[in-house]
């Protein structure tokens, strides 16, 4: 993006608020789920992210940016749209994070057409198995590790309400 939007690498100093949380964010790389990152580790807590492999370098930033913050950077890449993936996205995020307590569902998938007819079934099944059938699994893998005070947060684009252009 051009300007590059400042995603609090700068302008955000943190709290402590979250001191020795563990969180795990889908989509961290980039976008809000950066902005994430970098604000949890900024309030004390340590992150897990996943990001897609073809994603690199972005998310090696976003570990740079935690680890300068004192906390544990853990990075996860990987596809949200198979379950078997999403099930070891948890896991490894336990095993590593030693816990979570905060899960964040950011990663999105979507795709402008002019018309619906221009949308093929391969895209559609591509954004219901990141935007709906992920955040699905990934939570009901975790729910049984969460304690009490935990929190998991979902997350929409404002796509959803306020698309740009024709919508299909």
């Amino acid at each position: 993006m051009m300007p590059p939007p400042d995603h609090g690498e700068i302008s955000y100093k943190g709290s402590g608020r979250l001191l020795n949380r563990k969180a795990l964010i889908t989509g961290g790389d980039s976008g809000m789920g950066r902005a994430t990152a970098i604000a949890y580790a900024r309030k004390g807590a340590d992150v897990a992210i996943n990001y897609l492999p073809a994603e690199e370098p972005d998310p090696q930033q976003v570990a740079a940016l935690i680890r300068k913050a004192g906390r544990k950077a853990v990075l996860i890449p990987g596809d949200l749209r198979e379950e078997a993936f999403c099930r070891n996205l948890v896991a490894q995020s336990l095993s590593e994070l030693g816990g979570t307590d905060i899960i964040v569902s950011d990663a999105g998938r979507q795709h402008q057409m002019e018309s619906i007819l221009e949308m093929t079934t391969e895209l559609f099944d591509c954004t219901m198995k990141t935007n709906l059938y992920a955040p699905f699994w990934i939570i009901r893998t975790a729910l049984p590790y969460l304690k009490p005070g935990s929190t998991i947060i979902a997350t929409t684009s404002e796509q959803a309400y306020d698309p740009p252009g024709k919508s299909i």
